[in-house]
């Protein structure tokens, strides 16, 4: 265990950092063009990696007795593959709101505010206030899910809303994943150490930037259609 895991670490890091870049290329280029479809493309398979590393890492982290760390790591793969699926599930289902809104959605969506739940009991257990925090993301994920099953988006674009709230819940997650253990740990290996008050930081300023983020996408793509089409458009797709 102890050769694994710091190669595990690295792998880690190494799909993180590739996650990290490929975000933002993503998030600046045009919507639609080669290099946002290309860059996108990257970021996934840069957060499967990400995930694939995740699990043995919060095994072996329950087992070297950090119930903290692998607790988080097995939360973050938990949200981020759920992000992840429903950013991709939009664009492969765009013509049917119906069945992106399925059984399965319904299912993922429960075990979302059902494993953040957790995750926020373990944390107050623990007197560990990232895990508390950190939890209100999957209860907004798992939340807004269920929400949506009784209120679908009344939007021909429906499903560009859905990706695009999806990659920002997924940005939210490598970011605060970054910035609380991935940038800590170079800090260290550097000789040097972040004050206490910035894991605060490292986990408000992803959601707040994702929240403005989100504000401004709906500004520009969240218009509603004509009641008169509602039904329609939903029977031609």
């Amino acid at each position: 265990m102890q050769t694994i895991y710091p190669a595990l670490i690295a792998a880690h890091g190494i799909a993180g950092l590739l996650a990290l870049v490929t975000y933002w290329i993503a998030g600046f280029a045009r919507k639609g063009s080669a290099l946002h479809v290309g860059s996108g493309r990257v970021y996934l398979f840069a957060m499967l990696g990400i995930c694939a590393t995740a699990v043995p890492m919060s095994i072996a982290s329950f087992l070297l007795d950090k119930p903290g760390i692998g607790t988080f790591l097995a939360y973050l793969v938990v949200i981020t593959a759920t992000s992840m699926w429903l950013g991709l599930r939009a664009i492969r289902m765009k013509r049917s709101q119906s069945g992106f809104r399925n059984r399965s959605y319904a299912v993922v969506g429960g075990f979302n505010l059902l494993v953040a739940l957790t995750v926020l009991v373990v944390g107050l257990n623990m007197g560990n206030a990232l895990l508390m925090g950190f939890s209100a993301v999957g209860m907004l994920l798992g939340g807004g899910m269920l929400r949506r099953l009784a209120r679908p988006i009344d939007a021909r674009n429906w499903w560009l809303q859905e990706h695009y709230a999806a990659m920002l819940g997924c940005g939210v997650a490598t970011h605060i994943a970054f910035l609380s253990i991935g940038l800590n740990r170079l800090v260290q290996a550097a000789g040097w150490s972040l004050p206490s008050s910035f894991n605060l930081l490292a986990w408000f300023a992803p959601v707040a930037v994702a929240v403005v983020a989100g504000i401004l996408l709906d500004r520009k793509y969240a218009k509603p259609k004509p009641a008169s089409t509602a039904v329609s458009l939903e029977r031609q797709a």
